[in-house]
């Protein structure tokens, strides 16, 4: 879900009109798919924020800061000497495609004025970032070549193609008996909505709706059941629409489920879902940023690719332990191989070497009398078939305690994965994730150096207030954790973490004193969230003085053991939480 090209016309004016004139002073890329120009005005410094997520590609000015990588990526270095201290001429849009683009100005050898174009594609998946000049490609975030694409290549060098024009009316600009005329020239059968997506440019699924909504038709109407007075409220509805659109003061609006699940969002208010929570804003831009968020479109740079190793990990791991229990199994059946050697030493007289694949003798074990069948390998002798199931059995003897062993430290390696898991989840600052990748580098999961220390931003573990006052801090992996637990904890604190679940350590600072009820609750409630019990119900929780958490010695990051702890059980709710995470605005 994301802008259609309709309501990206009051965007490319609202950037317009804050940003033409500007001089772009530092460029920074935070992750792959994000840009961020630093805009100088007199008087004012905006950053302008181009994503190319697919879930919700976006140009926007940004209001938070966000972290950059120290090293800047190849992409940004090309912009960086490209277009950094260069003027912004205009921000337009194409058409009315989902396509900005931003004309920076140069002035060039004999004060003649070179410009450049940075083309913001903004369409889901295809989403891009092309560096023009004079027609022909310079660099793009995301080259394509023909192995990728056979229509439409985007390489360093090529002549840059216009998406193809679309055989659609532009309501702003178009007289509206010749759109209506267009939508009544489609088939009869054709749903009221598709029609309006063929007929009207830049129009998507959420734009065609609320135009439905405002003339009273429902989206799926065939146009063979609409009449004269139909069209009549339809004529009214795109007029309703046009003019939302043109307005100098958009009302921008973002509609949302009960799960704060983005429904729609436009330019322009929306009322064809009255079950949605309606947020509204003052610009297009806040409302981008806010459904950033809500997507989560901003992710660490590294961050999925160690969520991509640990879960392949995970999955070895667990496919090891599925293979070690075979093995144990197999391992239980020793005693069998003993029996059949017994048996083979006391009944080889009566048979003779490599004659049979199997034989069928009375047990000597068995007091009823029980026959037991031995299968045999022709290529052996009955002594040396005797001595393989020894020596099987004495194999497998020793197999069931090394198994074990190793059962037991394929399943220790499987909760340590799963702490990084959520570690990764609760991770959101570049140093943190330095720490995850280091922590990955001494597991053996990760073959590369490890990370110096960024001592100009160092990673802090969660730091909330109850409403009583009392601090809670909540380790963000398994090195702030042992932080947390063991240098910044004094005797007394409390000490939470969800039972038999990866998660954080939550510290609760009391001073000696017992929590109330609701604190203690609370401190649960934030243990339970930043585990992988998060969105679970009635999740167990023990909590424990700290001076009784102790770290074996050689353990991992991370893993503690502890005695007399006692176990509350909660349901976090993020409703709830939701004041108590704000306060950290790492969160």
């Amino acid at each position: 879900m994301s802008l259609d090209g309709f309501s990206m016309y009051p965007l490319a004016r609202e950037l317009d009109n804050a940003l033409a004139g500007g001089r772009i002073d530092k460029i920074t890329q935070p992750n792959k798919q994000s840009i961020i120009l630093s805009v100088r005005q007199p008087g004012l410094n905006y950053q302008l924020h181009i994503s190319i997520n697919s879930q919700n590609p976006s140009a926007h000015l940004l209001q938070r800061n966000i972290e950059n990588p120290p090293e800047p990526p190849v992409f940004c270095m090309v912009l960086r000497k490209q277009i950094e201290t260069g003027r912004i001429a205009t921000i337009r849009q194409h058409g009315l495609d989902r396509l900005l683009t931003i004309d920076i100005d140069f002035l060039g050898a004999r004060g003649q004025i070179v410009t450049k174009t940075l083309v913001c594609e903004l369409m889901g998946k295809y989403s891009n970032l092309i560096l023009v000049q004079d027609g022909i490609i310079i660099d793009a975030l995301r080259k394509i070549g023909q192995n990728s694409s056979r229509v439409r290549t985007v390489l360093p060098g090529d002549a840059y193609e216009l998406p193809p024009g679309q055989d659609k009316l532009n309501l702003l600009t178009e007289p509206l008996p010749r759109i209506m005329e267009q939508i009544k020239a489609a088939a009869p059968e054709q749903r009221l909505d598709k029609a309006l997506l063929a007929a009207c440019l830049g129009f998507g699924p959420v734009s065609a709706k609320e135009v439905c909504f405002s003339a009273g038709l429902a989206p799926g109407t065939r146009l063979s059941e609409l009449e004269a007075v139909d069209f009549q409220a339809l004529e009214q509805g795109l007029t309703e629409l046009r003019d939302a659109a043109l307005s100098e003061t958009p009302a921008p609006a973002l509609l949302l489920d009960p799960q704060q699940k983005i429904l729609a969002m436009a330019s322009f208010p929306l009322h064809y879902l009255p079950d949605a929570a309606v947020l509204s804003f003052s610009s297009i831009s806040e409302l981008l940023e806010k459904a950033d968020l809500l997507y989560g479109s901003y992710v660490l740079p590294d961050k999925d690719r160690f969520r991509k190793l640990v879960k392949n990990e995970l999955h070895r791991a667990e496919g090891k332990l599925t293979k070690l229990d075979e093995e144990i199994a197999e391992a239980e059946n020793a005693e069998e191989y003993r029996v059949r050697g017994d048996n083979l030493q006391t009944y080889q007289y009566r048979y003779h070497d490599r004659a049979d694949a199997e034989i069928t003798v009375p047990n000597i074990y068995s007091e009823t009398g029980e026959e037991i069948t031995i299968p045999l390998d022709q290529r052996l002798t009955l002594v040396e078939n005797m001595q393989a199931c020894y020596k099987k059995y004495d194999k497998l003897k020793r197999a069931q305690e090394l198994l074990q062993v190793q059962r037991r430290e394929c399943e220790a390696n499987i909760k340590y994965l799963a702490s990084i898991e959520a570690s990764l989840l609760a991770s959101s600052s570049i140093a943190e994730i330095a720490e995850i990748h280091n922590e990955l580098v001494e597991a053996g999961c990760l073959r590369e150096k490890p990370k110096k220390k960024n001592n100009d931003k160092p990673a802090r573990p969660f730091h909330f207030t109850a409403p009583d006052g009392t601090d809670i801090l909540i380790g963000k992996n398994n090195y702030q954790n042992d932080r947390l637990t063991f240098k910044t904890a004094t005797p007394n604190d409390l000490w939470l973490h969800a039972k038999d679940i990866p998660g954080s350590h939550v510290l609760l600072r009391t001073g000696g004193k017992a929590p109330s009820e609701e604190t203690l609750l609370l401190a649960a409630k934030l243990a339970a969230h930043f585990s992988q019990a998060q969105g679970s119900s009635t999740v167990p929780v023990d909590y424990v003085e700290a001076k009784r958490v102790k770290k074996p010695s050689g353990s991992k990051p991370g893993f503690v053991i502890f005695t007399g702890q006692q176990t509350v059980y909660v349901t976090p709710d993020q409703q709830e939480l939701a004041p108590i995470l704000a306060q950290d605005p790492a969160k």
